[in-house]
């Protein structure tokens, strides 16, 4: 008897026992096939089980990496509308609203000329409609949409197509339109404004200004409008014509000149003289300085010499003023070379300057020059030697600020 202890029960070779990595051995004796063929068997089994459990984890990190491109998919749609697959976004969907439309739209305005794609971008990108192919269609299809006027237009946020047409024809739909005249502006500046506001022509309002009945301009006015179109804010209803914006700005100077007590006969004169101190003056309180100035050189028989007139005459801009224009007798406003007062105001003076005029200052100045260009400080003399003195001044800013 072995004096070693074994670790496992002994078997008879008639007995199976269990492999000790999971296989099974028969006792059959050496060489014998069973075995063997159990042995390749369980092999068999063994590889079919792991193939399975690979084809379980194949399939498992397929549906999972499907899940995940599928959520992507559905987070990309959702952000960009399904434009990427062709689609359209939820605010592209919708081409029409169902209308009528609700408060707080922004004033359009439709300009001459405009087509109605012009005016479908305007509404479109105002809000009023949905988009610019339903507007488009909606004038197309209304037979009465070519008299459509320019103007300023008050509609609705979100109105179905056809009705902002149909907004767009009718004339409650219009709204009055503010021009502010600033004190100083030319007669030609003031067309142009009111060009910009209402949309009637330059030309139209030219056509206004040369004929003095139409616009109710007084004869002291020669035939001239210039002065005698109010500086201050309009009201200017849809359709008025060109004679009737004009008319309302003369018909404001007279009942200005009017009510201040001025007599008929020195209108034009007041006016005029308002209208130096207007393009001359820089600070209010040099006004009624100025006004006297220029009544003490009249009185005295002098020049005015006033570069303001002179450029009105050339129509330049003051900056452009040289030596040689103001040698110029050719140009009526040229002040240097004629008595007296220009033939005509040179712009449209506001209430300071022609209370200035009416209340000049008392004093026996005869010059006056800007000293600062930048800020406008004007000193005033009573003779040559002062004057001159503040020209140096001026001379001396200029050297200073010519960088």
């Amino acid at each position: 008897m072995s004096n070693q202890t074994e670790w496992w029960a002994p078997v008879r070779s008639d007995e199976s026992v269990t492999e000790l990595f999971g296989g099974e051995r028969a006792a059959s004796a050496p060489g014998a096939p069973e075995p063997r063929r159990r042995s390749r068997a369980s092999g068999r089994k063994r590889e079919e089980r792991m193939r399975k459990q690979r084809r379980r984890r194949s399939i498992s990190v397929l549906v999972v990496a499907l899940v995940l491109v599928g959520g992507a998919a559905y987070v990309v749609f959702s952000l960009m509308g399904g434009s990427l697959f062709g689609g359209t976004s939820a605010s592209q969907e919708v081409t029409d609203y169902d209308g009528p439309g609700r408060p707080g739209a922004p004033p359009v305005v439709i300009s001459a000329g405009d087509s109605g794609a012009a005016m479908a971008t305007t509404l479109h990108e105002a809000g009023i409609v949905a988009s610019q192919d339903a507007f488009r269609a909606a004038f197309d299809a209304n037979p009465d949409a070519a008299l459509i006027q320019p103007g300023t237009y008050q509609l609705l946020l979100e109105m179905k197509a056809e009705d902002a047409v149909r907004a767009l024809l009718d004339p409650k739909s219009r709204v009055s339109m503010k021009v502010t005249i600033p004190e100083g502006f030319t007669a030609e500046q003031i067309f142009t404004r009111i060009n910009e506001v209402t949309l009637i022509s330059i030309d139209e309002l030219r056509a206004a200004a040369a004929d003095p009945a139409a616009i109710g301009l007084p004869a002291e006015a020669g035939g001239q409008v210039e002065g005698w179109l109010f500086a201050t804010t309009y009201q200017i209803e849809p359709d008025t014509s060109a004679a009737a914006v004009l008319g309302q700005m003369v018909t404001k100077t007279v009942e200005t000149l009017t009510a201040k007590g001025v007599p008929q006969d020195q209108w034009g004169v007041v006016l005029t003289k308002a209208s130096l101190v207007e393009r001359e003056a820089k600070a209010d309180g040099d006004r009624p300085m100025m006004a006297r100035a220029i009544q003490n050189r009249l009185d005295r028989g002098m020049t005015l010499d006033i570069d303001a007139a002179v450029a009105y005459g050339l129509k330049i801009p003051g900056t452009q003023l040289t030596s040689e224009h103001t040698q110029d007798p050719s140009n009526p406003f040229n002040t240097y070379k004629h008595v007296g007062l220009p033939p005509t105001p040179i712009a449209s003076p506001g209430v300071t300057s022609i209370d200035a005029v009416l209340n000049p200052a008392q004093g026996d100045w005869v010059f006056w020059v800007a000293i600062n260009l930048d800020t406008g400080e004007t000193r005033f003399a009573e003779t040559y030697d002062e004057h001159q003195e503040n020209v140096a001044l001026l001379r001396q800013w200029q050297a200073e600020n010519s960088g």
